[in-house]
């Protein structure tokens, strides 16, 4: 058995790669493209960042009447190439899984961006589940940056 199980997705983007790391810590931006109606059928309660080395993120949906707040703590931030971040839901917690997000920028008008997602080898079944809302969130990112 893994020790650990990895969801992964790759998105091309046509803006450039600060425009889309800041999109990652900016609590405005995340309404527009991680939470709430553009990605699925929840209202947001509230988003609350600390972006800094060891600041941590609340982000608090309502899905149908029961509350999720997601939670983490930001491990690395290097504007605009790499964020790494831990990721629960505060009703699993201790548990935690942890995000890298990578995005290479391809000339100043479009990046690459690469996201890990690496979870306890017992959410194996779940990897697939998350890489389709991960790239579920990616696409609803890149139409917030162009609309």
């Amino acid at each position: 058995m893994p020790a650990s199980a990895t969801a992964s997705i790759h998105k091309r983007f046509a803006v450039s790669a600060e425009r889309v790391y800041d999109a990652w810590l900016d609590s405005q931006w995340l309404a527009r493209w991680m939470f709430g109606p553009a990605v699925r059928d929840e209202k947001i309660v509230r988003l609350t960042t600390d972006p800094r080395v060891g600041g941590k993120f609340s982000f608090v949906v309502d899905r149908g009447g029961t509350v999720v707040d997601h939670v983490g703590e930001y491990l690395a931030l290097e504007r605009p190439h790499r964020l790494v971040f831990t990721w629960a839901t505060r009703d699993t917690l201790p548990a935690t899984s942890k995000v890298t997000v990578l995005i290479e920028p391809l000339g100043e008008t479009a990046c690459q961006l690469v996201l890990h997602h690496e979870m306890a080898a017992d959410w194996t079944a779940f990897v697939d589940r998350a890489a389709a809302s991960w790239q579920k969130m990616a696409d609803a990112l890149e139409r917030a940056l162009i609309a």
